[in-house]
């Protein structure tokens, strides 16, 4: 296996995997999106709540708001030494208090552990008019994505490696270049009167360039062993966290199969 990292970024990293199979790509891409354990909210009790919205639609709102926290410090409930009764280890309290005018956002929840704070502290959660007010204590704890999309730790896509062959014998003339127009990731150029791949990684395999050319002359096919991942944090983890925590999941169901499998 082979590994590569493209791109990287706060809240997105790009990275190209050589030498799996696409049942591989396919559990990693699982792993990551329903099974790395995220922080979110999950009981709220309203204290007033004089807003437009009912109380049900205020704590859908709070729960997709994403927390910051240390994954070394809080477990899974059901994995937690107080078997779920909650406890400082897996859970946290949030509060807020406001009164109107004025809209409530995500940064005016106060968290009693300085870790586990809103990553955006701009998420709009309700207006207030003249006098209205909204006060409530929330809980927030750790889950999966495969039991609310509220815990979902990152949008995962991925694709294989296209792989762009040039017939230079054929591909040649005005009617040949039209795939340089063609290409909306602009993958392909011409220098020196030629035409050239210039980054076959961007390549969307819109197959564009083999429609407008002789026939033969430029080939589009998949590289069946490498994959490109597209993974863009939806939770409080970086991305890398994310990846690194699959990696560990997915070893950790490996050996568990092996143990049973023996």
């Amino acid at each position: 296996m082979k590994i590569q990292i493209l791109k990287q970024t706060g809240s997105e990293i790009k990275f190209l995997v050589e030498g799996i199979t696409p049942a591989f790509a396919n559990a990693l891409r699982r792993i990551m999106v329903s099974e790395v354990p995220t922080m979110a909210i999950e009981w709220v009790e309203f204290r007033k709540n004089d807003s437009a919205l009912p109380d049900e639609v205020l704590a859908n709102r709070l729960g997709q708001i994403p927390l910051t926290f240390d994954p070394r410090i809080y477990n899974l409930p059901e994995e937690c030494k107080c078997e779920g009764k909650g406890c400082r280890r897996c859970q946290v309290k949030l509060v807020l208090k406001k009164k109107g005018p004025c809209t409530v956002y995500s940064g005016d929840l106060k968290s009693r552990d300085r870790d586990v704070m809103p990553v955006y502290d701009n998420i709009p959660i309700v207006e207030l008019f003249e006098n209205q007010e909204l006060e409530f204590e929330a809980i927030a704890q750790l889950g999966l994505g495969k039991v609310h999309a509220k815990w979902q730790a990152a949008v995962v896509g991925y694709k294989n490696l296209p792989k762009i062959t040039i017939n230079y014998s054929k591909c040649k003339g005005e009617k040949c270049r039209k795939c340089v127009e063609k290409c909306v990731k602009k993958v392909l150029n011409i220098e020196k009167g030629k035409i050239v791949v210039s980054d076959p990684v961007e390549c969307n395999m819109c197959m564009q360039c083999e429609e407008v050319c002789p026939e033969g002359a430029i080939k589009v096919t998949p590289v069946e062993d490498t994959f490109i991942f597209t993974v863009e944090s939806a939770s409080g983890l970086k991305p890398e966290e994310i990846v690194v925590k699959t990696t560990e999941i997915l070893e950790k169901k490996m050996k568990e199969l092996n143990k049973k499998i023996k």
